[in-house]
């Protein structure tokens, strides 16, 4: 499965927040085991051009792999982050799902299961 990770709203960060984001979840020993971070950008290559920012993480997810883990990794990352937390977008196989900037953990926690569970 994979899932892709990006900062909503204002960009201005939004390296420093998902490079932040990928290093959480690759020290996170639980999801190490089952999740390569991918770093990427979301808009196209332009030819001749050195490449875009990193503004997105593509997570790779091995099977057997808890996604309520996974939830609550990305719900820890917030709660330890100085200051105010990014909107996060997360997309799974077509669906989508935002996580606001001032969600609680458990209201991110819940956003975050129920799209990585399938329940939309």
């Amino acid at each position: 499965m994979k899932i892709t990770i990006q900062c909503g709203g204002d960009s201005s960060g939004a390296e420093e927040e998902i490079r932040s984001l990928g290093q959480w979840l690759e020290a996170d020993s639980v999801v190490r085991r089952h999740v390569q971070v991918v770093p990427g950008t979301a808009r196209p290559a332009v030819p001749g051009q050195q490449g875009d920012l990193l503004d997105l993480i593509t997570l790779v997810v091995s099977s057997g792999f808890s996604a309520a883990s996974l939830a609550v990794s990305i719900a820890s990352w917030r709660a330890g982050r100085p200051g105010p937390s990014p909107t996060l977008v997360l997309e799974v196989e077509g669906e989508r799902t935002e996580i606001p900037g001032d969600a609680s953990g458990e209201e991110a926690e819940a956003r975050a299961r129920r799209l990585l569970e399938g329940e939309g």
